[in-house]
């Protein structure tokens, strides 16, 4: 008798080791997470730890899974993210799963937090900006940085890159029509204008087209870009133009170059092809890239607005799965002074990862420069159908699942992974 009770003692603490939890896994489909946003922000947290995450594409909505410990397991609960305790038996059952070659699935290994800058002007308000917004909400550090640190060679310090909403034509946003009179227009250019003057340009045009430069330079060089908005279009303008003036006399105080669409030179751009810019001033427009002024008619109305995310092979196309994780593949519009892109202007080197085929849009893209990579998404922010200068900002607390700003965070993450080799 006193055998057999020793024997199930031992028996129950062979069990009770065998079971231990060994995992914690971060679901992301649409009902088993809280707080999808906040989830990317332990991943981050998780990296600068020092721990390796492996992000499960495909499975669940793209989940996280992480070596058991207690301070993920607390930050978890203090953050408001689900997440469930995982043996040893369940997490290798899962992730043979997900290796089997019937399942369009991947492991993907995030191995150190990538450094963070964001372009925006100093003194902007943190609600100007969809991806500042988010970054803060999901307690992701990042670094502001502008001309000045652009143009002194600082990018080199950064993994990941996000353009403010912004405009490098040196056109001031095309807001003169509307706004010429503001203050806040006024001194925005005053401001512009100074700066430009203190680096040694004569004009901000020239001045925006050289950080446009060092831009594409970190790019090619190996850096991550995201952009959003008006920085994508207006950022491809600038690198097409180079060297030529199209900016009219109230932005930059001269005439521009005669006949000066005959002279933009689309192999220069990262994403754009034959497009026709926008000559009059009045206009609120760069370019016919954008699909604004076409966006809200028909089928186009607010209610109907999504787009729908492309499917790529987990397997074979590890980077666009990686970018397209969500717990939804349909995801709602918004507009901005960039919509959309005309998916006619895309060059067929860059992949569209988020479409609207009903209006021949392209509202997610993703392409290659050199030894770097790029992303362009338009619209201002996923969860303001039409921002509008000053409106109040997005509380991201109302939006903790928002599909849309799940592509941002795809992005902030991306550079994380160990590099695999895309195969198609």
């Amino acid at each position: 008798m006193q055998l057999l009770r020793k024997i199930t003692i031992l028996f129950i603490i062979l069990f009770s080791f065998t079971a231990k939890a060994s995992f914690v896994l971060i679901p992301m489909e649409a009902e088993g997470q809280q707080n999808h946003l906040k989830a990317y922000g332990i991943t981050y947290w998780a990296l600068e730890k020092n721990y390796k995450v492996n992000w499960l594409l495909n499975y669940r909505g793209g989940s996280f899974l992480f070596p058991d410990a207690d301070e993920i397991r607390k930050e978890c609960q203090i953050r408001g993210v689900t997440f469930e305790i995982l043996s040893d038996g369940q997490t290798s059952t899962i992730l043979e799963e997900i290796s089997s070659p019937s399942q369009n699935q991947e492991t993907v290994i995030l191995e150190k937090a990538p450094k963070i800058a964001v372009y925006t002007p100093k003194g902007k308000k943190p609600w100007d900006d969809a991806v500042t917004m988010v970054l803060t909400y999901a307690e992701i550090p990042y670094t502001e940085i502008y001309d000045e640190e652009v143009l002194s060679d600082q990018l080199i310090l950064y993994d990941w890159l996000h353009l403010h909403h912004e405009d490098f034509t040196g056109q001031y946003g095309k807001f003169f029509a509307a706004y010429r009179n503001a203050p806040w227009y006024i001194e925005q250019k005053k401001e512009a204008e100074a700066l430009a003057t203190k680096l040694g340009y004569s004009k901000v045009s020239e001045e925006k087209r050289a950080v446009a430069i060092k831009i594409r330079d970190y790019v090619i060089g190996g850096g991550f870009m995201f952009a959003m908005c008006s920085a994508t279009d207006s950022f491809d303008i600038a690198l097409s133009a180079e060297g030529v003036d199209i900016c009219e006399p109230m932005f930059d105080g001269d005439e521009s170059d005669a006949n000066y669409q005959s002279k933009i030179d689309f192999t220069n751009t990262f994403a754009f092809k034959d497009f026709m810019l926008e000559r009059n001033p009045m206009m609120y427009e760069f370019s016919d890239i954008d699909t604004t002024l076409e966006h809200g008619k028909g089928a186009m109305a607010m209610e109907n607005d999504y787009f729908s995310l492309m499917e790529y092979s987990a397997k074979w196309d590890p980077i666009p799965t990686m970018l397209c994780q969500n717990h939804t593949t349909l995801v709602k519009g918004f507009m901005g002074q960039t919509t959309a892109f005309d998916a006619s202007k895309v060059k067929s080197n860059v992949l569209v990862m988020g479409e609207c085929k009903i209006n021949g849009e392209a509202r997610y893209i993703h392409g290659t420069k050199g030894k770097g990579m790029f992303t362009f998404y338009g619209g201002h922010d996923p969860e303001d159908y039409q921002h509008r200068v000053g409106d109040a900002p997005t509380v991201l607390d109302l939006h903790p699942n928002s599909p849309g700003y799940r592509l941002i965070l795809n992005n902030v993450l991306f550079p994380a992974a160990r590099k695999k080799k895309q195969k198609t």
